[in-house]
């Protein structure tokens, strides 16, 4: 795991957190554009289809407020990096 993905927070860690950041042994993805770029989305154990599909992420911030999602999904079928689709109720 590089530098810069150690300093990474991922997506779900409290704010206050001491260790935010990934853990060793995990697979993330990077979360590029939307409310929630730049975090990593830890995608340990997860099937193939919910790989190929992508997943919409519960957050605050996004343009549907409290409880609103926003869609990611991968940029491409072998892709690390998964980018934002839109908020969604």
């Amino acid at each position: 795991m590089d530098e810069l993905m150690r300093q990474r927070r991922v997506y779900g860690t409290d704010h206050d957190d001491p260790r935010p950041g990934p853990r060793p042994g995990h697979d993330y993805r990077e979360l590029v554009g939307g409310p929630l770029d730049g975090l990593l989305l830890d995608v340990t154990g997860w099937g193939e289809a919910d790989l190929r599909d992508g997943v919409g992420l519960v957050t605050e911030i996004g343009a549907y407020g409290p409880g609103g999602r926003a869609e990611y999904g991968p940029r491409s079928p072998d892709s690390h990096q998964w980018d934002w689709r839109g908020d969604v109720r």
